[in-house]
């Protein structure tokens, strides 16, 4: 016999045994060298691995159990109310259909889509306060690890025992790293928890001191920035740019003296950050030095035939204007000059203007002829400054009317700075300029301002998208060309519009100048947004008490 592969050691310390070391040894030399005790000839072999066998079961039926871990801890109670019993069915079946496989070919057929009515249930639980069900903890967290844009309303919704939960399965040790997720944070009123807050501050990993400095903020901002400035100068470069970035919540003119100590931070971006901050505080005196700047740059002539916006843009960017936050090296293809000149206006308080240019409001300013092809680069920086400074006044000046063709506006050069202009609007009137353009200009360059608009959205704006919608289907235009904006139906849409989209959900017959097919797709896409509008009412009746599942 050649010799055999050594039997693997059996568990329990078998190693020491002498005997098992005897058939170890038989099995390397071979039987024929080192025949197993008691056994000879042709059957050595066979002896040897029985043996082999016998001993090792023996160990293994003799072998002593470990001494037993201990019970992990009591779950933590949990105070709020449980769900009704038709949204805990709800709830149950989201998160099941959550993992349902794509549409065969891409299609999505009338059904509506529960991964993506998820996240507006979630909303809908936690404005109501319920607790998630103890059954449906493990595939809440499933979909929390799954989906970051969930975790947030999911860790809420889970609460205290979603966090005990997510200790015991490394796989959702994400929970525990989101601060606040097994229920509130304690807060700086609260004085019995004031050593708790320093300890967390001290001692807890990062992504737990960002959302404890965001809690503490968001409920007493000057305890925010004194937790802040005890530790401020032991931080990691990257770490105090987090931080100071959280002080955008509860931003004030208390915020100054500090930011302004900032601006000699030795880290650029951390400069940059502080110098942003202040500048969305007109009364800063920061914003004072870039006012004073910018309108030394930018003037007007009044000798022109027509008054005139004449612009000479910085020559140097000295050490003062660094420290103030201007990037001295600009961006490849961008000119030194007016790259200067952008970010002096960007960050001037648009307040300095008006006297500027003879008293004139905003939207005659910005209708002003602009020499020397500047007026690109100065609406540019005048849109990023009523972003920044939150200035509903210069954002309808620059937005215009919408009637106004889509990528421009009086001093706008992209549909993106409208949209983030109209996020400076209120609610109502950011709905009624969008319904207004989606009237004018249809859906095809209207999804980036519908998706700054307040959910659900206002009847206006629901309207002019379904008769937009409409118009869309009879001049027979591919109906896969208007999904992103059918998707943003289906989560924004009024539920109540449901009645006004079931005739359009009949299908009918293709006429000869359209697509083949598009008919039945487009009468598959308003069912399926009947559909998803029913649904999200149903989900809102069931977790107010009312309704039955589907």
């Amino acid at each position: 016999m050649r010799p055999a592969a050594a039997p693997e050691p059996a568990p329990g310390g078998a190693s020491g045994d002498p005997g098992w070391e005897a058939l170890v040894t038989s099995a390397l030399l071979g039987t024929d060298r080192r025949p197993p005790a008691g056994a000879r000839g042709a059957g050595a072999a066979g002896e040897l691995l029985d043996a082999a066998a016998r001993r090792t079961l023996r160990r293994r039926a003799g072998l002593r159990p470990g001494p037993a871990a201990g019970p992990p801890a009591p779950a933590p109670d949990d105070p709020r109310p449980p769900l009704p019993e038709a949204a805990r069915r709800r709830l149950e079946g989201l998160l099941a259909g959550r993992a349902a496989p794509a549409p065969a070919g891409g299609r999505r057929g009338p059904a509506p889509d529960l991964a993506e009515l998820l996240p507006q249930w979630l909303a809908l639980a936690g404005e109501r306060g319920f607790k998630a069900p103890p059954s449906a903890l493990p595939a809440l967290l499933d979909a929390a690890r799954a989906r970051t844009d969930l975790r947030p309303r999911a860790l809420a919704l889970a609460g205290p025992r979603g966090r005990w939960l997510a200790g015991l399965n490394p796989d959702w040790r994400f929970a525990l790293r989101a601060g606040g997720a097994g229920g509130p944070l304690p807060g700086p009123g609260d004085l019995g928890d004031a050593a708790a807050v320093r300890e967390l501050w001290e001692e807890g990993l990062f992504a737990e001191r960002v959302a404890l400095l965001g809690a503490v903020r968001a409920k007493d901002p000057a305890a925010g920035r004194a937790l802040l400035a005890g530790s401020w100068s032991g931080e990691r470069a990257e770490d105090r740019l987090m931080f100071l970035d959280s002080l955008r919540a509860g931003l004030s003119a208390a915020d100054e003296e500090f930011l302004e100590a900032a601006l000699s931070d030795r880290s650029r971006n951390v400069r940059a950050t502080a110098a942003e901050l202040l500048s969305a505080l007109p009364g800063s005196a920061l914003a004072g030095r870039m006012a004073g700047r910018a309108v030394t740059c930018v003037g007007l002539d009044r000798t022109a035939a027509v008054p005139t916006v004449v612009v000479e843009a910085p020559h140097e960017c000295d050490e003062e204007m660094r420290r103030d936050g201007v990037t001295a090296v600009p961006p490849s293809g961008r000119g030194e000059r007016s790259w200067w000149l952008g970010q002096l206006v960007e960050a001037a308080p648009l307040s300095c203007w008006p006297a500027r240019f003879g008293g004139r409001p905003p939207e005659e300013i910005v209708a002003l002829p602009v020499a020397d092809d500047w007026q690109a680069e100065l609406h540019a920086a005048w849109c990023r400054a009523a972003v920044r400074q939150r200035d509903a006044l210069w954002s309808r000046a620059l937005l215009g009317a919408p009637s106004t063709p889509p990528a421009t506006g009086p001093g706008t050069s992209s549909l993106a700075e409208r949209a983030q202009l109209l996020a400076t609007l209120d609610p109502a009137e950011r709905a009624g300029w969008v319904a207004a353009f989606v009237a004018a200009h249809g859906l095809s360059e209207a999804f980036q301002l519908l998706g700054v608009c307040a959910v659900p959205w206002a009847d206006p704006l629901g309207e002019a998208v379904i008769d937009a919608l409409d118009i869309a289907r009879d001049a027979g235009s591919y109906p896969w060309s208007f999904s992103g904006v059918m998707g943003l139906a289906e989560r924004c849409l009024s539920p109540a519009a449901a009645r006004h989209l079931e005739s359009l959900a009949a299908t009918v017959p293709d006429a000869e100048d359209t697509s083949p097919g598009a008919g039945a797709y487009w009468s598959e896409a308003f069912q399926r947004l009947v559909a998803t509008l029913d649904l999200r009412a149903l989900m809102r009746a069931e977790l107010d008490g009312a309704g039955t599942t589907a």
